[in-house]
């Protein structure tokens, strides 16, 4: 885990990155329209969520998130639970808000959506949390850290200071 700014920086950058990434493809493929939208309509759709998913993740989810993960009564001396737990609240925050943005390109585009708006949202939320729980904790959790200390940290200390 990242101890300074920098670090979180470099470490919320790569996980949006890798999360939205993730997602945007899941939920292309649940919707059937991969091969349907063109490679124009994924970046887009690419870079919109990377932008919103950083804000976010920066500004509300993020802080608020650390404050109840580390509010938890839990051995906080050991470094895998208050990952487990800050990671479990994130993605609760992100699939919550990141949800509601998808509904929100979805009535955009005119793609149709089934039922009420509360009905889809909810639907959209358990889809998107059976998925975005186990790509976090399980592939981009494990990956960005391995990356953040592998290539962002390691050089930081191998470098002089000037």
């Amino acid at each position: 885990m990242p101890t300074t700014k920098k670090g979180n920086f470099y470490f919320g950058l790569m996980m949006c990155f890798g999360m939205v990434v993730g997602m945007t493809f899941y939920n292309l493929m649940t919707n059937g329209l991969i091969g349907t939208i063109s490679l124009k309509g994924i970046l887009i759709q690419l870079i919109l969520g990377f932008i919103t998913a950083f804000l976010l993740e920066v500004f509300v989810v993020g802080p608020v998130a650390k404050k109840i993960a580390l509010s938890l009564p839990y051995d906080k001396s050991k470094k895998v639970f208050v990952i487990l737990s800050i990671s479990l609240c994130m993605v609760i925050g992100m699939v919550l808000f990141m949800s509601l943005f998808g509904l929100g390109m979805a009535y955009l585009s005119e793609s149709p959506i089934g039922g009420s708006f509360l009905e889809s949202y909810f639907s959209l939320v358990l889809k998107n949390f059976i998925f975005a729980l186990p790509l976090q904790l399980i592939i981009v959790g494990p990956l960005v850290r391995y990356m953040l200390t592998k290539f962002v940290l390691d050089k930081k200390l191998a470098l002089p200071n000037t």
